[in-house]
């Protein structure tokens, strides 16, 4: 065995990077280094292994991540450029290249189309005949954990425990069905469609392992039972020694609602007996006194296997749990004590996290900040080109700057409806299909007319010309040379699709007048741009110019700004993410833990607050230098006021209550604030503390 490939290692990571010989599980703790040991390994392999970097594959879970792992391998190798052919993606980004570059093995055009969530939900809609959005969201979520479990619609409905579930069996045949006639994907067939292929084709398969033959797997925690049915399938080759390391943490996996399976861990070494362990415990990025709160809570917990986290750190501040009189004053507190905490500390704003089990739990923080001036920024909100009504408009947007755009097709060509249905679109999926080209191409094939009569072939082939007629518009160089006029275009566009009076017909008045009036903001925005901004200064665009611009503002607007402001996340959208300051709210029984269903087998109860302590785990974690608790002792719900009760997890933090709880006299109020704030500022500059010590 050769030396560590980079200094700064210590020895179980230097360990996990150098193991060569066979399948690894690195088992690594909150804050202990596991992305360093992943793409040290992967340099490790291509400097030192003579791996191809095209041979080597790292999956993960966020685009994110995956692109933060790219950078940092390129800054590692000797040269550079060849992180470039390396596979550094998310899960479902592989599954995409796989289902391209292999779509005649599985029946689907070269250019088949992936389906968003907004898609599937109107085609869930139709199949289930019913406006009932949360029955709509039950069968979608139903589809979504048979897909990642590898369920099809036929055992999906002989394991059906009652009519409800029956039912959305029947509709999960139909939707299954209805995307193949549609030579369409979803995103949970991203993932299963390369596993049914693989484990169906071992030529295809056998071609995949030869191409990937390294494979790291990051949080692999998170996988369901399809993810990791995909590694197996991508490892395990006859007389082959199985070439992966695995890097994950028992104690964050959080995602069970959506299919992970914990299980995972332990299958692993039953499926490969020859696995090698190593665990990385020492943790870089909290004080001892958050390490051992976090390690309390989560001892509480059954082990898959022991470890417990330790710091260089020192000390660091006591964690502080504060009871609350209710939800307003533990926000107005909070924003109090952020303000006063930060001034202390000559702190930045963004220094700080507020994390909180559901998105509800955030409103009332939002105007508490906004009233002491403190800037924020949410995680995981809705983005405002998520909005319906804005996609509704985009679709025919993109569907002039590309007509093969096929999801993009389907949502124009039914929003809003134009006496074209689903058995339509089945046949002119089937012609697609044959024809291998896209559903607006097929609209104008000579087979077609066979199969629809002109009733159902007219309004397609109506609707078609309309779109030509306006690309043709969008493109053509106008006397600026750049098109022609964008907003003329638009307006005529609009006119002719009657959106308002779609929105009029299909929802109420007050749903109706708040989606026109978006759609009025974001065609006037876009009109802005098109004539080269407010100022009309800027470069004059046609619409496909616009087209572009906005598909690739919806791409990046994921991204998160790097501004001086305070980030309020919920626990979920925060595992992965580290803050100097962090307060943790509203930690009552009922809230965290979540109040699940009280009739529930005593086993699913068990595994849920199993699942809820490893949050509260990851929520601790999250804070390097200190942590600050808040429960409320009762909450307004539906005008009335519930007595509520501290978490149990508070009592497992095992904390020094002299030091954990302030006295009621202690609590920060506007005037001992200010009194507070007048005596740091007749202290001397020379010595503050710092916010990073």
């Amino acid at each position: 065995m050769s030396s560590a490939p980079a200094f700064g290692l210590n020895a179980p990571q230097s360990e996990a990077v150098l193991y060569m010989n066979g399948p690894c599980l690195v088992l690594a703790g909150a804050g202990s280094g596991k992305t360093r040991v992943i793409t040290q390994k992967i340099a490790h392999l291509i400097e030192n292994c003579g791996y191809e970097s095209r041979h080597i594959a790292a999956l993960t879970f966020t685009n994110k991540a995956a692109l933060e792992m790219q950078e940092r391998i390129a800054k590692l190798l000797k040269e550079p450029k060849q992180a470039k052919h390396l596979t550094v993606s998310t899960f479902h980004s592989l599954g995409v290249k796989i289902l391209r570059q292999e779509a005649k093995h599985l029946g689907l055009k070269d250019r088949f189309s992936i389906m968003d969530s907004d898609d599937c939900f109107s085609l869930v809609q139709d199949l289930a005949v019913t406006t009932d959005k949360q029955l709509i969201r039950r069968i979608q979520n139903a589809m979504s954990l048979w897909k990642n479990g590898l369920i099809d619609p036929e055992l999906a409905l002989r394991n059906a425990v009652d009519e409800e579930e029956a039912v959305a069996a029947r509709i999960y045949r139909s939707y299954v069905a209805t995307l193949s006639a549609y030579q369409a994907v979803d995103f949970d067939d991203l993932i299963r469609l390369p596993v049914e292929l693989f484990r169906n084709n071992e030529e295809v398969r056998d071609r995949w392992q030869r191409r990937l033959r390294y494979l790291l797997v990051d949080e692999y925690q998170d996988t369901n039972t399809c993810q990791y049915e995909l590694v197996k399938l991508l490892v395990s080759g006859i007389g082959k020694k199985p070439m992966f390391t695995a890097v994950g943490d028992d104690d964050q996996a959080i995602y069970a609602w959506r299919g992970a399976t914990i299980e995972n861990l332990k299958t692993l070494q039953i499926d490969f007996p020859n696995l090698h362990l190593i665990k990385l415990e020492q943790n870089y990025r909290s004080s001892t006194r958050i390490l051992q709160a976090a390690n309390s809570v989560i001892s509480n917990n059954p082990k898959l296997f022991e470890k417990a986290l330790w710091s260089e750190h020192g000390l660091g501040d006591p964690v502080k749990v504060m009871a609350m009189d209710d939800d307003e004053a533990e926000a107005e507190q909070v924003a109090i004590m952020l303000s006063a905490h930060r001034f202390e500390r000559r702190a930045k704003f963004s220094d700080y996290a507020i994390l909180y089990r559901g998105n509800h739990q955030a409103r009332i923080f939002e105007k508490a900040l906004r009233r002491e001036r403190i800037p924020y920024v949410m995680s995981g909100g809705q983005s405002y080109f998520d909005r319906a009504e804005i996609k509704d408009i985009i679709s025919y947007l993109r569907l002039i700057a590309n007509q093969d755009d096929d999801p993009a097709f389907i949502r124009a060509v039914t929003t809003p409806r134009r006496g074209i249905g689903q058995a339509t679109l089945e046949v002119l999926g089937t012609v697609a299909g044959q024809w291998q080209c896209s559903l607006f191409e097929a609209v104008y094939k000579g087979a077609l007319e066979d199969k629809l009569p002109d009733k159902q072939l007219l309004p397609l082939r109506q609707f078609c010309d309309f779109i030509n007629n306006l690309e043709s518009r969008a493109s053509r160089p106008g006397p600026s040379g750049s098109g022609e006029n964008a907003a003329q275009v638009l307006d005529d566009m609009m006119e002719a699709i009657n959106y308002e009076g779609y929105c009029y017909d299909a929802f109420d008045e007050r749903q109706a007048q708040s989606k026109w009036q978006n759609v009025q903001e974001f065609t006037s925005w876009l009109k802005e741009r098109g004539c080269g901004g407010k100022d009309g200064e800027g470069e004059e665009k046609n619409l496909l110019e616009l087209t572009q611009m906005v598909a690739l503002m919806t791409m990046l607007e994921g991204k998160d700004e790097e501004q001086d402001a305070v980030r309020m996340s919920t626990l979920h959208a925060s595992k992965g993410l580290e803050y100097p300051h962090v307060f943790l709210i509203g930690v009552e029984e009922g809230i965290l833990p979540h109040k699940g269903d009280p009739d529930a087998p005593a086993e699913t109860i068990a595994a849920r607050i199993e699942e809820e302590r490893r949050l509260m785990y990851v929520g601790i974690t999250r804070a390097q230098r200190s942590l600050q608790i808040t429960w409320c002792k009762r909450r307004k719900r539906a005008r009335e006021f519930t007595a509520c009760d501290p978490s149990r997890f508070i009592k497992e933090m095992n904390l020094d209550v002299g030091d954990a709880v302030p006295k009621e006299e202690e609590k920060i109020t506007p005037q001992n604030r200010l009194a507070n704030l007048k005596a740091l500022l007749q202290q001397p500059r020379s010595t503050p503390t710092p916010s990073n010590d």
